[in-house]
């Protein structure tokens, strides 16, 4: 890769993609205390992770469209610096309200960044090399996952929490310098298409009312705006096949590698992303421990993800990508198997093999799994697919978030957590456990689908 082009994209997705991933990541660590100063009860404490995530479910696909037709890299540009103000909104936040409000904001500036450093990738580099570059940019996801409980840990226990959202400051303003001085051109695929402002709207309001009603599907109203939610989608799906330029193109998803690594995306952040919770809620509230050293612990995981993302990505330009990804969720389904036995009196250093399995299989399906997706379009189409990528990690993560809000509220009801009920933050644990061992064996299943369509990939 050249130094002054190639690599530039590269190591500018990288700094984004670890920065904003870093904050999402750690905020884990500081939730406790948040939950402590502003007295939240368990539900609301979980909505301080989810309710990020949910915006970034919302915007993504407008993210892939307005990327395309105003250029990536100003799209990024923008995603970054509102991301860096609702940082520094949260700072100074003095209230439940407002607090959550800076992370909506958070969460739309997510959106952008997130679909587009990995469009940026695609369109900058050759093919014969996209799979080690987009193995880069995951591992800056993955290195951030990995040092965010450490640092957010040291900062939380000795400054307070408003420490992790003022240490990201300075790298945000450093990328956004970057971007400007480093990067001269822009990438537009979609500049002559009008904005699908209806496709937005139907998107946005279906998955807003399905995700919310999936985390309180234990009343009338969480079921009702579920299937409201779900039947919102299925004619924004229909909708989308109507219109010229479309929000989204449904029609990628006639291509089987394309939509059967998707629908693998989509189980496995569904089964695997709470589980960072659930180990942090272990060591703090079950096990007693302070954020500092529950920090020290939950580094094992990512740091091993770091590792593995580049050599898998390699490995994804010389094997078929979707059996690697499948190699990797098998071995993440070992993880949670062990995990549904998790209780006060499992030993350390079983907690700690599946941690190391847990960051293998990941780190082993990830990349593979995004140059599945990335490269099962035509390069016009790039947008789409970084927002469908993007679309499936976030939405994923957003149900798994749910699904923990849901089983939590339905064996604790409104009691806050603490060290007093660790009996039953154990019993609800090992229930969201079960239920996502389940939806990583599916996603083992899905890996395999395309393998054998004809269908080709962009290489």
């Amino acid at each position: 890769m050249k130094f002054d082009s190639e690599m530039s994209v590269v190591l500018v997705s990288f700094l984004t993609s670890f920065f904003a991933v870093f904050l999402a990541a750690g905020i884990v660590i500081g939730v406790p205390s948040i939950a402590s100063e502003f007295g939240m009860n368990n539900v609301v404490q979980n909505w301080i992770i989810t309710i990020a995530l949910l915006v970034v479910a919302v915007f993504t696909l407008p993210a892939g469209q307005i990327s395309g037709k105003f250029g990536v890299k100003k799209s990024l540009i923008a995603g970054v610096v509102v991301f860096l103000l609702a940082s520094i909104g949260a700072c100074l936040s003095f209230s439940t309200e407002s607090f959550l409000f800076f992370r909506v904001i958070q969460g739309i500036g997510g959106a952008f960044s997130n679909v587009a450093s990995m469009a940026m990738v695609v369109q900058a580099i050759r093919p014969e090399k996209r799979g080690q570059a987009l193995g880069f940019t995951v591992t800056g996801v993955y290195l951030a996952g990995s040092l965010s409980p450490v640092i957010c840990g040291f900062l939380v226990y000795n400054f307070g929490w408003r420490a992790m959202f003022y240490f990201v400051v300075p790298f945000f303003v450093l990328c956004i310098a970057l971007m400007i001085l480093k990067i001269p051109g822009d990438w537009k695929t979609y500049e002559n298409d009008k904005i699908d402002s209806i496709g937005y709207l139907i998107y946005g309001i279906g998955i807003l009312l399905f995700i919310y009603g999936f985390t309180s599907l234990m009343n009338t109203t969480g079921i009702m705006c579920t299937v409201i939610g779900f039947m919102l989608l299925i004619v924004f799906a229909y909708y989308e096949t109507r219109v010229d330029t479309p929000a989204f193109n449904m029609g990628l998803f006639r291509n089987m590698k394309f939509t059967s690594s998707n629908v693998a995306a989509l189980c496995s952040y569904l089964a695997v992303a709470a589980i960072t919770t659930i180990l942090n809620y272990h060591f703090q509230y079950v096990r007693g421990w302070n954020a500092q050293m529950a920090g020290l612990i939950l580094i094992v995981t990512p740091i091993i993800m770091a590792f593995m993302a580049p050599v898998s990505g390699r490995l994804s330009d010389k094997i078929h990508p979707q059996k690697l990804a499948a190699v990797g969720m098998s071995i993440a389904t070992v993880t949670l198997v062990i995990l549904v036995f998790l209780d006060a009196n499992t030993p350390l250093y079983l907690i700690v093999i599946a941690m190391v399995l847990q960051g293998i299989g990941m780190g082993l399906f990830t990349s593979p799994n995004t140059n599945a997706i990335m490269s099962s379009v035509p390069p016009n189409e790039t947008p789409n697919a970084s927002a469908a990528q993007s679309a499936m990690r976030t939405i994923g993560q957003t149900m798994s978030l749910g699904l923990l809000t849901l089983v939590f509220a339905w064996i604790m009801g409104s009691l806050k957590l603490s060290g007093e009920y660790a009996g039953l933050i154990v019993q609800s644990s090992q229930i969201v456990c079960i239920i996502c061992t389940a939806i990583c064996i599916i996603a083992v299943f899905a890996s395999l689908v395309g393998i054998k369509s004809k269908d080709q990939f962009n290489t």
